[in-house]
């Protein structure tokens, strides 16, 4: 999926999810040197939190 499908899925910029990227919390795939895609499953992990909150 790409940057765009991505941020329109979750509701945010482009930006956010490059940010998201860049920082680590969510997990893309470089292809052909420019582009950037993001598999759907890591996007569900994303949003899957992760324990640890009372």
């Amino acid at each position: 999926m790409t940057q765009a499908s991505a941020a329109q899925e979750l509701g945010v910029t482009v930006r956010t999810i490059r940010r998201w990227i860049a920082a680590g919390k969510l997990r893309a795939v470089r292809i052909g040197g420019r582009e950037i895609r993001i598999d759907p499953a890591d996007l569900d992990a994303f949003l899957t939190p992760v324990g640890g909150a009372r």
